[in-house]
């Protein structure tokens, strides 16, 4: 791939007044570091701290993700799938927010990943990296909707074919919210975060005093799966899904970067911390709703396993309310996921990446936030969910993985890229946020479980996703061969000239 890129010597426009408290000469600093990479400040910085950490905890969502995908979890590897099968996740997915974390730090810009990707490897890897990223962003914006939308028509017991119709509601509430004011986006994630904790604490509260069937060794029983071949290695892998799919998005965090303040030391710690606070609170849902079970087989052939065993535990109308606080958990997953979708949208935009690139770069002058880019960011994941009710029963567990892999490829490549720079001496400034001499092997371990999770998620009897995510990758190395490589150049300062900035300085 081509690693040509130009430079230019942006500079930014004042800082704006944002809603956390924070000294002038900060926001100036901010909109400094950002000129290095060759922005101007336009976006609204309006965050601070906890609300970087608040928008990758919402979008990484535990109550969506294990609700969700539960069924999954309990049916391919029983309780043992759920008891060790978080923990091991848990520790992968640790490795590559550490990893993540670093290049947030050295390069905090809205781009993120894709700018990353091609500041390190040359803008063909960036468009591959930024391409990836904005189908997975596409797909999980599709999933968390939709199961919210499924949810609510499961508690509710409303038809299937009421899914499409509060999916369009649910969207639309969020393009309109993030349309129009960035001030009630970081209010409302940093509200979330408060209805997440407090949902865990009341589900795993309640199911433990009231509703606990099993002893606590219950969590490492093997050999149960609902595997039509009765295979149960295999089954333990379909297992893990269930915590690769919930951590998603926690690369939100770095998207914000240009709307938050000082974002060379919150968003790397944003980003890691969500993972750490999600997940502790994760293992004691999954393992509370698991010791909760009565009867295994009748729970793990359920249309709706989680729903099951808390309707099972509580009674019909008190499950529904408790249901209830996950469904609201799952409207602001979605909400911060269009947060971030958009953001991605319009860097990618801001550097001529996409057809259309003028209108998706456009700020508003009123709200300062991305209109079309946000448009986008919600008419993309109702035509994926359109596009994908034909051809599958399972419609959420076919966007639900094509989510997860294609995020993961796009975390997996700036990271691995890093390395290589790092390898040969090119990328040498690191951010005030950094690993020391721990993060070259980190890097090296984050790509290895990138790459499981990519394996992972494609195991019979989910080799459609494979398939799905082989096709998708090969569509855009078409398009980039045939159309962009000629007229994306990529970023508009280069690693040399991002590091000759610092030694200049």
């Amino acid at each position: 791939m081509s690693t040509t890129q130009t430079e230019s010597t942006a500079q930014p426009s004042p800082s704006t007044a944002s809603i956390e408290t924070a000294i002038p000469s900060q926001n100036d600093e901010d909109a400094h570091l950002l000129s290095r990479l060759g922005y101007a400040q336009e976006l609204l910085r309006a965050m601070g701290g906890f609300s970087s950490f608040a928008i990758s905890f919402s979008i990484i969502s535990i109550l969506t993700g294990v609700m969700t995908t539960y069924g999954v979890a309990l049916g391919g590897g029983g309780p043992a799938g759920l008891g060790y099968g978080w923990p091991i996740v848990c520790a992968g997915t640790l490795l590559v927010a550490l990893a993540m974390g670093e290049l947030a730090s050295a390069f905090p810009t809205a781009g993120a990943l894709y700018h990353w990707s091609a500041l390190l490897g040359g803008p063909g890897w960036g468009w591959l990296t930024a391409m990836m990223n904005l189908v997975g962003q596409c797909a999980i914006v599709a999933a968390i909707d939709l199961g919210c939308a499924q949810f609510i028509a499961g508690t509710l017991h409303l038809p299937s074919s009421a899914n499409v119709p509060l999916l369009c509601v649910i969207l639309l509430s969020h393009g309109v919210i993030n349309a129009f004011s960035v001030r009630i986006v970081a209010w409302l994630n940093s509200f979330s975060a408060t209805v997440h904790v407090v949902g865990v604490i009341v589900i795993v509260g309640a199911l433990l005093l009231w509703g606990r069937a099993q002893p606590l060794s219950f969590l490492g029983q093997t050999g149960f799966t609902t595997r039509e071949d009765g295979h149960y290695g295999l089954g333990f892998l379909n297992a893990l899904v269930l915590g690769m799919w919930t951590f998603t998005g926690y690369d939100a965090s770095a998207h914000v970067s240009e709307e938050t303040h000082d974002p060379a030391r919150r968003a790397p710690w944003g980003i890691v911390s969500s993972v750490v606070v999600s997940a502790i609170a994760g293992y004691a849902l999954v393992s509370a709703l698991t010791l909760a079970i009565v009867d295994l087989p009748a729970a793990a052939n359920d249309k709706e396993p989680a729903l099951f065993v808390l309707r099972h535990a509580f009674g019909e109308t008190a499950g529904n309310l408790t249901m209830g606080l996950a469904i609201v958990a799952m409207w602001f997953c979605g909400l911060s996921s269009v947060t971030s979708a958009s953001r991605m949208l319009f860097a990618f935009s801001r550097d001529g990446g996409l057809p259309g690139a003028a209108a998706f770069r456009r700020v508003s002058p009123s709200y300062k936030t991305p209109l079309f880019g946000i448009l986008a960011s919600t008419l993309g994941p109702l035509v994926l969910v359109l596009f994908t009710l034909p051809f599958s029963d399972a419609v959420f567990l076919a966007v639900a993985s094509l989510a997860t892999t294609g995020l993961y490829l796009s975390y997996a490549m700036p990271i691995g890229l890093g390395l290589l720079a790092r390898t040969k001496g090119q990328w040498r400034h690191r951010g005030p946020w950094n690993l020391g001499a721990f993060g070259m092997p980190i890097a090296l371990c984050a790509v290895a479980w990138s790459l499981v999770v990519l394996v992972v998620c494609c195991l019979p009897p989910n080799q459609g996703a494979g398939i799905m995510l082989g096709t998708v990758v090969l569509l855009i190395v078409v398009l980039y061969v045939a159309f962009a490589r000629r007229r994306f150049t990529g970023p508009k300062v280069s690693i040399v000239g991002f590091e000759a900035n610092f030694k200049n300085s």
